[in-house]
Parts: structure tokens; C-alpha cells; sequence
């Protein structure tokens, strides 16, 4: 497979040849770098799309897979776990695949394996089965999340990182709001096979987009050499830094809160509340661009200006403050007090993750230029393993009751506070930028 074209150089956004040496100055070469860097951008941030891409848009379908198949609601919602646990898993595996084989080859096996998987979804007798292709979907399609963070730890550094990953929340953030809006409008015309139909041509697309324009981003002289030992020793000793442990759970953690609200939303809003699948698809839109919007002022406004661990800091505080207020709510401490005030609550948690999430990549990635494929793997990997184990817990009192969703969201946002607290210590770092 060709390999060309990106390296470090573009740290400056300075073209580059197959030997990483600058191919241009001036104007010309200015003008080629604003266009390399945009399609990076566009391909990174697609990759970045494509998990909540395949959760958001099956997210309407979910009561009437349940009705579909003859399967209790505990029991489909293991497809979202299936999904994401197969997402933590893939990323352990192509992670440290990536810092030896580099970012390109690993990708593209990743993203044909994911297009098969889906297709398959669509095909699916059984709720088991469905389960089985939702596990294989996600480990293919972890190839995307691991690498794409890999490649933005290639790039660059420091702040600009932190505002690439804030500019990657942007792109990737249009997937929610659009996603579910358009699972909502296919299950007007077809079921929800038709979803996965859908999934499939994106996969396909994505692969060719893949294919075309993303160069490779780790040169050969630094990639790793050894084998599954030296990949497990590099992990070992990344868990072994507090500070980047103490960012990777709490980042984490504050995951886990917002995937409770992705797996419960869809029979809080629509059986609880009796809203439409439209009603719910507009919600959970409104929600992202909370999300979209907060880490867009993160990355324009906030980062350089203050340092990323008060950014972070807030934000957590901020997810704490509105699971309490969810939690009252949904327990009847203020009454019966309807969607709205609900809604309301969600959209604040939802729009303080666009201050938790970029901010504890990048000061986790920040501490690991050596081997950005395996921290971005255990990143991924933490994220997805406690989210698929918190996804089952929000349905384990039915879905007749919202609390077991504001229970989870609470004690995931004050855990990750702890960690931030406990184990980054952020007042020992005298309040740098970064």
C-alpha cells in the first residue's frame, strides 16, 4: 500500500516528501499545507464520527428491536455493549499494532473488517446474533479511534493539540446530532435493518476516503520493533505514571456518564416520557450541540488563555452539579416534574463533557510522544470498558424508572473528580498552560 506524504514537519504545516523533508516553500507551499492539513482534519475527524455514528443512528430503533426480535430491554441493550465493549478491546490490540506497523495498514484492515460486520447486522435473525455482529463491529471499528488520536500525537503538540482534538470534537460531533435524526427519518420508511444498511454504505465510503487520502504518519525509524512482550511492557509502564493514569480513568469515568445517558435516552424519552422517536432524535441533537459548542469554546477561546487542568476542572465540576439535579428529578424530590426540566439537566451534563473530554486526551497524550499508539489505546480502551460496564446498569430496574441512569451519571462524575483530584494533583503543576 502507497505510504507518503504527512509527518512531523506538519507540526509547522510544512509539506513534506516520502523522507519527511520539506517539498516547498513560500506561498505554493503554504497553500498546499492549509489544504493537506483540512483533509486530515476532514479524514481524522470522520474516523472519530464513525463510533458514535454506529450507537446514535440504532438509538431510536431500540424499542422496536426490542418488539422485532421478542427480546426483553436488558437484553438489546447489550447490543450498545456488545458494540462498545468490542470498541475497548479492538483498541488494545490496534494500538500497539499501529506503533509498530504503522498508522496506515492497521487502519484500513480495521475499516474493511468493520463494513463486513455491519452488513451482517443487517441480516441478523436473533438478538443473539445481533450481539455477536455488534462485538465484531466494534473491535473492527476501534481501528478508527485508537489511529486517529495516534496520527493527531504525530502532528502535533502541546496546545495545538489540544485545539486539534477541540476542532475533532467539532467534526465528530456532528455525528450525534445528525445521526439519530437519521435513524429517526429511515424508520419512517423501512426498520430498523434499514439503519444498518445505511451503516454500511458510510463504512464503505469512508474505507475509499481512507484509502485515498490518509498518509501515512509514523515514520519507519520510530516505529516500535518488538513484539506482544515490548507492546505490554510500554503499557505497563504508561499505567505506571499516576499523572497519566489519574487523566485516563477520569476522562473515563466522565465517558461512562455520558454513555449511561446515550444507553438509557432512548426509553427515558420514549417510554417514560411518551415521546415520538422524532421527539427524541431532536433532544439528543439539541444535546450534542451543547457538546459540539462548549468544546469549541475550549479550543478557541479557553486553551492558551488557561490552563487546561482548570478548563477541566470546571467541567467536571459542572457534570457533577447537573447528575445531582438529575438524580433529585428523576426520584421524585421535586415532584412529578416532566421532560422538560429533564431535558434540561441532560443537555448541561451533555454540553460540560465539550470541557472534559479534549482536555484530558491531550494532558494524557502530552505525557506519551513515545508511543502514542499504545496510551491512545489504553485511553480508548478504559473508555470503552467502563462504559459498557455502566451502559447494562442503567436498565437493571427496567424502564420504567430514570433513576438507575441519574444513580450511574452521579457516581461516574464524582469518581472522575477523585481521579482528577487524587491522582493529577494539578495545583503540583503550578498552573501551566498545558
Amino acid at each position: 500500500m502507497p505510504e507518503s506524504g504527512v509527518s512531523r514537519a506538519q507540526h509547522t504545516h510544512i509539506p513534506t516528501d516520502r523522507t519527511g523533508i520539506p517539498a516547498a516553500t513560500g506561498p505554493t507551499a503554504t497553500a498546499a499545507a492549509r489544504r493537506t492539513g483540512l483533509l486530515v482534519t476532514l479524514v481524522l475527524g470522520g474516523l472519530t464520527a464513525l463510533p458514535p455514528l454506529s450507537m446514535d443512528m440504532y438509538l431510536p430503533a431500540l424499542p422496536a428491536v426490542t418488539d422485532a426480535l421478542h427480546a426483553p430491554a436488558a437484553t438489546v441493550q447489550l447490543t450498545l455493549t456488545a458494540c462498545l465493549g468490542g470498541m475497548a478491546l479492538g483498541q488494545v490490540v490496534v494500538g500497539p499494532m499501529s506503533d509498530r506497523w504503522g498508522r496506515r495498514r492497521p487502519l484500513l484492515l480495521g475499516m474493511v473488517v468493520y463494513v463486513l460486520a455491519t452488513a451482517l447486522c443487517v441480516f441478523a435473525p436473533t438478538t443473539e446474533l445481533l450481539i455477536g455482529f455488534r462485538l465484531l463491529q466494534g473491535l473492527a471499528g476501534a481501528a478508527g479511534i485508537v489511529i486517529a488520536r495516534a496520527v493527531v500525537r504525530d502532528m502535533y503538540d502541546g496546545m495545538e493539540m489540544a485545539r486539534f482534538f477541540s476542532t475533532l470534537m467539532l467534526i465528530s460531533g456532528v455525528a450525534p446530532v445528525v445521526a439519530p435524526l437519521i435513524g429517526g427519518q429511515v424508520l419512517r420508511f423501512t426498520d430498523w435493518r434499514g439503519i444498518f444498511a445505511v451503516l454500511t454504505v458510510v463504512g464503505v465510503l469512508l474505507t475509499l476516503v481512507v484509502w485515498k487520502w490518509l498518509h501515512e504518519t509514523l515514520p519507519p525509524e520510530e516505529r516500535h520493533t518488538g513484539g506482544v512482550g515490548d507492546a505490554l511492557r510500554t503499557m505497563r509502564g504508561l499505567l505506571g505514571d499516576r499523572t497519566f493514569t489519574g487523566y485516563m480513568v477520569a476522562g473515563s469515568l466522565a465517558f461512562a456518564a455520558l454513555f449511561a445517558y446515550v444507553s438509557a435516552s432512548p426509553f427515558v424519552v420514549q417510554e417514560i416520557y411518551g415521546a415520538s422517536p422524532q421527539t427524541f432524535s431532536l433532544l439528543f441533537g439539541i444535546n450534542s450541540i451543547g457538546l459540539i459548542t462548549v468544546g469549541q469554546i475550549n479550543g478557541k477561546v479557553l486553551v492558551g488563555r488557561i490552563s487546561l487542568d482548570k478548563a477541566l476542572g470546571f467541567g467536571l465540576g459542572v457534570i457533577v452539579l447537573a447528575a445531582t439535579a438529575l438524580l433529585l428529578m428523576t426520584s421524585g424530590a421535586f415532584g412529578d416534574v416532566g421532560l422538560v426540566p429533564v431535558a434540561a439537566g441532560l443537555f448541561v451534563l451533555m454540553s460540560a463533557m465539550g470541557l472534559a473530554m479534549p482536555n484530558t486526551n491531550a494532558q494524557a497524550l502530552m505525557r506519551t510522544k513515545h508511543a502514542a499508539g499504545s496510551a491512545s489505546a489504553l485511553l480508548g480502551t478504559s473508555s470503552f470498558l467502563i462504559g459498557a460496564i455502566a451502559s447494562p446498569l442503567v436498565g437493571i430496574a427496567g424502564d420504567a424508572t430514570a433513576v438507575p441512569m441519574a444513580v450511574v451519571q452521579l457516581v461516574c462524575a464524582v469518581g472522575a473528580m477523585a481521579c482528577f483530584l487524587g491522582l493529577c494533583r494539578p495545583w503540583q503543576r503550578g498552573g501551566a498552560t498545558a
